[in-house]
Order: C-alpha cells, then structure tokens, then sequence
C-alpha cells in the first residue's frame, strides 16, 4: 500500500523543494510523475489554479482541479476556496509559448491514486494522520489525503460531550484519528479511541484535589464537568455557571465500579482555547477498545470490523 499525506504536508520537504530547483528537475518530475506540492495563489474566471514552481509557473485546469470535476460534479467554491493553501498534483506536459513555459498539472489525478492505492486498502481500526480542513455543527471534515476529505462525527471527538467541535479542535489542525468505518468510498473517523481508557484518564487524579475542568451541561439534577476529554464528573446544580465555562472543581470521590467522578465547584472563569489531543494509543492499528474499567457493570467499547 503506498501511503498518501494530506495537502500541507509535502511543501517543505527537501524532496519537493528539489524538484522545483529548476526546469530539469520538474521535467524529471513530470516523467516519474512525482506528487508535487505548492501553495495556490490564483484562481481564475474559470474556476483554473495558478501555482508557483519555483522554475516557472503551473496551471491546474478546472477539470483536473479535483477528483470529479471533470464530469461537473464539484461546486465552484471546491476551487475559489483553495486560494492560499497548498494543493497536491502532478505534472501533465509543458506548454511553451516563446520563452514562456507554463507546467500544466493535476490534481485530480493524485487523489485518483490515492483512492486506489492508499484509500482502497485502509480498513476499520487503523490509524491515520489527518488534517482538519473545516467545521460544521455535526462534526469536522479532515483531509485523509491529497485534499480528499472523511468526516469525525461530533460524538466521536470523545467521550465526553461538546456542543461544537470547535470545543475540541479547531481547522489546521494535525490530528491521529482512527478508522471507524468505510462505505462506498466514504470513510468515517474516530477520535476519542485515542484519546485514552475512563481508566488512563482517572488515574490523572484523586479524591481531595482541586482541579480545573470546563462546564458542558448544566441539567436540574447537576453539573457535568469535563476533567479531560474522555472522562467528565458531575457536580451539584448550580445556575451560576453555564455551559462552556471554566471552573476550578474538588474533587470529593472516584468511583471506577460506576464510572462516576463526584465534584465540587470552588469558582468559574472564562475557559481558554482547547489544548492539542493527548494520545494514549500511538500505535498503527487497534482492533477493540474498551471504555470502561474492568468490573464495571456498564461496559462502553468500539469493535472495528
């Protein structure tokens, strides 16, 4: 399987950097077809990219903008919106005019391979790096690879609950996300497998400690409290504070038997942007992940198949 990166990746590495040293290096380049990459500067009346090569300048026609586009299927914002980021692409043929030589390129055709030579072989546990490209009520769109985009549904960016995933990650950035499921082509991530046990994470604390955590709902029964994003506590009703909010919590018991962390609130303040994803599985591939201690009554688990 030849591995795929998301469009970001490849701009400042050495080899690409060779590759447009000069006119002979891209030559060499066109006839390996070797997956370049380079940030778009403009994007024509006619929905066409204009790219830097160092050496001259290159065009992606519309119709080798991306992946379906040649038979209409993309919306013109699939290309004004690319202006200004790296896209991924390899080169076609060199058009000279006079002393003028522009690389015509596509893109279209390196997320064809990756369809069919990385995309094609992932299956459900393995983990992958991504890259979040945007945001929507529902969940975070990510680039799996060469601009082609899988979805984190907003209830697997953790365990613990959000009301945006805006709460959790922010476009930009650079993510290890699991594989939860692949149909006709459309894959569908996970996050929260990696972001540790209720177990992994309760260790981090103990009974009679202060500590901070954020506000994520606040029902008439109590408060529940994110600790970190898998493992939450609940606290008791208050109506001075609201949801998204800071708080700094004692903590006054840890139940592993019932999952249940019982808190406190000392104050609230104003919560700081979310930090990055602490993983506690860095391996390539999981099979089963277990939520919940073991002895638990209630069992929470993921079987990727």
């Amino acid at each position: 399987m030849k591995e795929f990166c998301f469009e970001g990746k490849l701009c400042k590495t050495k080899a690409n950097v060779q590759a447009m040293r000069s006119l002979a290096a891209l030559e060499e380049a066109r006839i390996n077809q070797t997956v370049l990459e380079s940030v778009c500067y403009l994007c024509d009346s006619e929905q066409n990219l204009y790219v830097k090569l160092g050496a001259v300048d290159g065009m992606i026609p519309k119709s080798e903008g991306a992946l379906g586009a040649e038979a209409g299927q993309m919306k013109d914002i699939a290309f004004i919106s690319k202006v200004g980021k790296p896209v991924q692409f390899v080169i076609r043929e060199f058009v000279r005019d006079g002393a003028d030589v522009m690389a015509i390129c596509s893109r279209a055709a390196v997320q064809a391979q990756c369809k069919q030579q990385y995309i094609r072989f992932l299956q459900p546990g393995d983990v992958l790096e991504v890259k979040v490209t945007h945001l929507d009520r529902f969940g975070a769109f990510v680039d799996v690879g060469a601009g082609l985009n899988a979805l984190i549904p907003i209830d697997m960016l953790s365990v613990s609950r959000i009301a945006h995933p805006r709460q959790r990650v922010c476009e930009g950035q650079v993510l290890r996300c699991v594989l939860k499921s692949k149909a006709e082509g459309k894959l569908t991530l996970s996050l929260r497998e990696l972001l540790g046990t209720w177990e992994e994470n309760a260790a981090r604390f103990e009974a009679g400690q202060t500590v901070q955590g954020i506000v994520r709902s606040v029902e008439n029964y109590g408060v529940f409290i994110e600790l970190a994003p898998n493992l939450a506590g609940l606290a008791e009703y208050s109506d001075s504070v609201v949801a998204g909010q800071a708080v700094a919590v004692y903590i006054k018991s840890i139940i592993p038997e019932k999952m249940k962390i019982k808190l406190s609130i000392i104050d609230s303040f104003e919560a700081a942007e979310p930090a990055p994803p602490e993983y506690y599985f860095t391996g390539t591939h999981m099979d089963v992940w277990r939520y919940s201690p073991p002895g638990c009554e209630k069992v929470i688990e993921t079987l990727f198949k």
